[in-house]
């Protein structure tokens, strides 16, 4: 095969791959300063905690769904059908930006409520930490039963 055609069939497949959204384990967590709730009670801090926590987890869902599809289209155009390279999303949406600004601001609240000396705000869920902790599980009940992954 002719070297420039390979060079371009490799920019094009990291084009590509560029092109895809981002897992959200790899969005940034945007800086959000703490300030900005020091006039909160209690009581809202944990308002906002729960809304926010439940803002994040519905994100989550929807960038982990939206990551995955862009993966498996990205298989199967390269391996099977170039076509399917189509149907991916492309990039990082207002979503991706909402979901690590989001972030930024749960550690803001969790901050402001250690200041405050809160003693019942609603516990953090972060939907990053479930996963990595449920595929641990899963490792090490394999592990435990005799199975390699």
């Amino acid at each position: 095969m002719n070297k420039s055609v390979l060079s371009a069939m490799m920019a094009g497949g990291v084009l590509l791959l560029a092109g895809c959204a981002s897992q959200p384990k790899d969005i940034q967590v945007q800086s959000v300063s703490s300030i900005a709730y020091d006039g909160y009670n209690c009581t809202q801090v944990g308002t906002e905690m729960s809304r926010v926590n439940d803002r994040i987890t519905g994100l989550y869902a929807q960038l982990k769904s939206k990551a995955d599809n862009d993966a498996a289209a990205m298989v199967v155009g390269m391996v099977l059908f170039w076509p399917a390279l189509f149907l991916l999303e492309g990039g990082d949406g207002a979503e991706a930006s909402e979901y690590g600004r989001l972030r930024g601001e749960m550690d803001a609240l969790q901050q402001a409520g250690v200041r405050k000396s809160c003693e019942a705000l609603p516990s953090y869920e972060d939907p990053i930490k479930a996963e990595l902790d449920a595929k641990r599980a899963s490792e090490a009940a394999a592990a435990a039963s005799g199975k390699h992954f």
